[in-house]
């Protein structure tokens, strides 16, 4: 059934300033000098490195390898016979999913001390179990559903865990937005569309913020909202919306359902934008003009969860 073992990895915090300072020497001479703890990066790097060499040995089970950086990810033609295995934290998964049309992904988790690892339920140092159970088709897989954004003109952007529609800077959003059967122009931080897989990130943040509020203000505890990750709907939430002569907030947020999606019609000159799961520089120009349909993508992710 599998011909080959794609495994995706990340550029450590290290790797990355390597990059920029040229030399880990200067890297470091530019962390200490603020203050900061060097020693933290190097662990990281060390502890991904190790959990690096342990996944190649476990994937040397006869099968092609090719190994990529997340980089490459978005240009690389997966096929059906590709079997995807991620080594990084959560968001590697987010950003791998997209491109692999389906095909199983196995999600390690290179260092539990330091990753929560919601969607990386395996160990280095028990893949080589975990692939021969999928090999012999006795893996068990989770779906998880996404999300579209669908522009007028055909542009297509899909989420594994979020969406945001927004502006490239920090500056408000003026959009108008419809769902179900209301309409209205806002002004805002942006919107939020999470996905079920997504619940228990960037929207979580936006639930403690809430609750913090709610609680300075003696109201009552809310409970962040979960969603399963096959779930068929999509939760949508409004940033910061501003009420003023030219904009309202009677529509801040509500679940996104097959039948009942959202639309978004930009009303910004220059800077308005969608992207996906975090990374900007993957995204749609959202500019005056452009109307954005909101709603559950058509593909499902696989993952492999036991």
């Amino acid at each position: 059934m599998y011909e080959k073992i794609v495994l995706v990895t990340r550029k450590t915090r290290l790797d990355e300033l390597v990059e920029r300072f040229n030399t880990r020497a200067q890297a470091k001479f530019y962390i200490e000098h603020g203050g900061g703890d060097f020693s933290a990066y190097v662990l990281e790097y060390e502890t991904y490195q190790d959990s690096l060499e342990t996944v190649r040995r476990n994937i040397e089970i006869g099968l092609k390898i090719q190994v990529m950086d997340r980089s490459m990810v978005p240009t690389y033609l997966f096929s059906k016979q590709d079997l995807i295995v991620t080594l990084g934290q959560d968001g590697l998964v987010a950003n791998t999913a997209k491109y692999v049309a389906g095909q199983p992904i196995v999600a390690v988790n290179p260092d539990p001390e330091r990753f929560d690892g919601i969607l990386l339920p395996f160990s280095p140092a028990h893949l080589g179990k975990t692939l021969e159970r999928v090999l012999n088709g006795k893996e068990t897989i989770g779906t998880i559903t996404m999300a579209q954004a669908l522009l007028k003109d055909g542009q297509r952007l899909v989420a594994f865990n979020d969406l945001f529609i927004g502006t490239k800077n920090h500056v408000s959003a003026r959009y108008r937005v419809g769902f179900e059967d209301k309409r209205e122009n806002q002004s805002s931080s942006g919107i939020i569309v999470s996905t079920g897989a997504g619940s228990t990130g960037w929207l979580s943040s936006i639930f403690n913020e809430t609750a913090g509020i709610l609680s300075f203000l003696g109201g009552p505890a809310i409970v962040p909202l979960r969603m399963a990750w096959d779930e068929q709907r999509l939760l949508f939430v409004v940033r910061e919306p501003f009420i003023s002569r030219h904009s309202e907030a009677g529509i801040v947020a509500g679940s996104i359902l097959p039948k009942a999606p959202l639309t978004v019609e930009s009303q910004m000159p220059s800077g308005g934008v969608i992207f996906s799961d975090g990374v900007e520089a993957d995204h749609l120009d959202f500019n005056s003009g452009a109307i954005a349909g909101i709603g559950i993508a058509p593909e499902r992710a696989n993952l492999v969860v036991g």
